[in-house]
């Protein structure tokens, strides 16, 4: 047994050093949480970089909250749903998800289904 104080000891230390300093930051976060307006996407497809690049919406620009990305958070635009309806896919083939909600587009541009994908169009 007393070859593995040391062991347990560095345990002991790593443990008490963690609950302390997070509960310190714990205390910092809950001053700055005030959370943004609308919702985080649902992902649909695969798990994003395994980093954290926000910890709450105030760390994000604009209207763009903290949201999971399947592993790690980063800042993401609110799910919305904009006015009109999407026109009928035709065309060329576009196999690509370039958006997963209206939120995602610029203007009065929806996420609209193409042959086999989403992308950005203008509403009819």
């Amino acid at each position: 047994m007393g070859k593995h104080w040391p062991a347990v000891f560095t345990l002991i230390l790593a443990v008490g050093a963690y609950v302390h300093f997070d509960t310190a930051f714990a205390e910092e976060a809950e001053v700055k949480t005030t959370a943004k307006p609308g919702m985080c996407p649902q992902r649909k497809w695969g798990v994003g970089l395994c980093a954290e690049f926000c910890s709450c919406d105030s760390d994000c620009p604009n209207n763009e909250k903290c949201c999971s990305n399947g592993c790690g958070h980063q800042c993401t635009a609110p799910f919305t749903v904009k006015r009109g309806r999407c026109p009928r896919p035709q065309g060329t083939p576009m196999c690509a998800e370039y958006c997963y909600h209206d939120g995602q587009c610029p203007g009065e541009q929806k996420c609209c289904r193409t042959t086999c994908g989403h992308a950005c169009s203008e509403p009819c």
